[in-house]
């Protein structure tokens, strides 16, 4: 009985090592799949190294190839740097040169200056219809089949900065106070920023207009020199309403005003207040900023601030030589005209209405003087308007002139836009006859005497 009891205890361990072995044999199974898995990714992750170290190498060679395209860009830059440099040089040169021919010529200069859009121009949704060529040329889509072309000395763009205005103006401060007439004025129909570039904003320095840059330029030349004795003064007029107004005349005066030539051929203007001598620039601007303050202007549909009336602002400046005693005699004279106008845009009514075709009479006045002069005409109409009496001795007489032109961008002012353009070049060729008003010692010591003679005071003559 116990034999047959641990026979049986023999089996059942017997079978228990069975199913030991199939539970071994089965994990053994399981752990050969595992490691062929592993097997694989392991020949998986091989394979993805040797790519890995591949393009690495790729990498190192094409950071090679990147660095050389930067040293080969720094070199472009860097050379394209010196080109641009050249290249602005060169153009100042040939600006510079080709204003001195046309100094020569007699020439009057006209640049253009195109303004930004404006709110109710925006308002309108209106297109750009002046298409810039280069820095001398533009075009004008004014809805016809040939759209016109344009060259000037100069055009300035939307984006121009007062600065810029400045740099082709600063040398004809230099010229009056060599004892030249100068005479700048700025062209346009109504809100296309004559004023903005002629005065611009008195209270940004960056945005000051051709005024009081000249104004400060000039005693910054007077501060510069030692071998002049240099005398400024001043005079400020407006046209308005068909009436010559002295924006600088005490209260009250009521001075006769009248136009006259001398016998040099400059504008002299008998009866206006001269102002002087002004020590420095703020006596000047002070000046200025009074006769500002005195113009008419008023809000119209295309302008907040529109000018009502023909502003000029002459200059005067006397340089005597310290060691000869000659005398030379300059004016720098700054226009800002009023623009011309449509009462269908303006919106113009009562006074305003009766400003605007006193403005227009004017203008249309200056246009003929203008045609007269640029096509060779014997007769010049000057007399037949108090502007263009004014302007005399800048269009055509004895002035070193320049006229800016200024436009809008827009198609809505397109024909205004083209009729400015077309006015500014008939401008381009008119000639005049530059001359320096200057005299020797002794003729100045002569006309003093005179005037003395004329008071009837008693003079001494050695």
């Amino acid at each position: 009985a116990k034999l047959a009891k641990d026979l049986e205890n023999a089996k059942k361990r017997e079978e228990k090592y069975k199913g030991d072995l199939e539970v071994a044999a089965d994990r053994l199974a399981v752990l050969e799949k595992e490691h062929a898995k592993v097997v694989k990714e392991r020949e998986a992750q091989a394979k993805e190294f040797k790519a890995l170290e591949s393009a690495a190498a790729q990498l190192e060679i094409f950071k090679g190839k990147v660095m050389a395209a930067e040293g080969r860009v720094a070199e472009m830059q860097t050379a394209y740097a010196e080109v641009e440099v050249s290249y602005k040089k060169e153009m100042q040169l040939r600006k510079k040169y080709y204003n001195q021919i046309e100094d020569m010529k007699g020439k009057i200069r006209v640049y253009a200056r195109c303004r930004p859009f404006a709110t109710y121009e925006k308002e309108k949704q209106c297109q750009m219809c002046v298409d810039f060529k280069d820095d001398m040329s533009c075009v004008v889509d004014n809805g016809r089949k040939i759209k016109p072309e344009f060259t000037f000395d100069e055009i300035f763009r939307m984006d121009s900065k007062q600065s810029q205005i400045f740099e082709g103006v600063s040398h004809l401060v230099q010229s009056a106070v060599d004892g030249y007439n100068v005479c700048i004025f700025a062209y346009g129909q109504t809100g296309s920023g004559k004023t903005f570039t002629m005065y611009g904003k008195r209270d940004d320095a960056e945005l000051q207009g051709i005024a009081p840059r000249c104004m400060r330029e000039l005693y910054e030349l007077i501060d510069r020199e030692t071998d002049f004795e240099i005398t400024v003064s001043c005079y400020m007029l407006e046209v308005y309403n068909d009436q010559l107004v002295d924006l600088l005349a005490d209260k009250g005066a009521k001075d006769k005003l009248d136009i006259k030539l001398d016998k040099k051929g400059v504008v002299v203007v008998q009866g206006a207040q001269v102002k002087g001598p002004l020590k420095n620039f703020k006596e000047l601007y002070d000046w200025n900023e009074k006769g500002m303050n005195q113009r008419h202007v008023a809000s119209t549909a295309m302008n907040a601030e529109s000018s009502r009336s023909h502003l000029i602002f002459s200059v005067l400046v006397e340089s005597k030589n310290k060691s000869t005693g000659a005398v030379a005699l300059g004016k720098l004279t700054l226009v800002d005209l009023a623009g011309s106008e449509r009462q269908s845009k303006t919106q113009a009514t009562g006074e305003r209405l009766k400003e605007a075709k006193s403005i227009n009479m004017s203008l249309s006045a200056l246009g003929d003087v203008i045609s007269a002069l640029s096509t060779g005409e014997k007769f010049v109409p000057y007399r037949n308007n108090l502007l263009t009496r004014l302007l005399q001795d800048g269009l055509g007489g004895n002035a070193k002139t320049l006229m800016f032109v200024n436009i809008s961008p827009a198609d809505y002012n397109s024909e205004e836009t083209c009729t400015s353009l077309q006015y500014a070049q008939r401008v381009k060729m008119i000639t005049n006859d530059a001359a320096k008003a200057s005299e020797s010692a002794e003729v100045a010591k002569l006309k003093g005497v005179i005037s003395d003679l004329k008071k009837g005071k008693y003079v001494e003559v050695a």
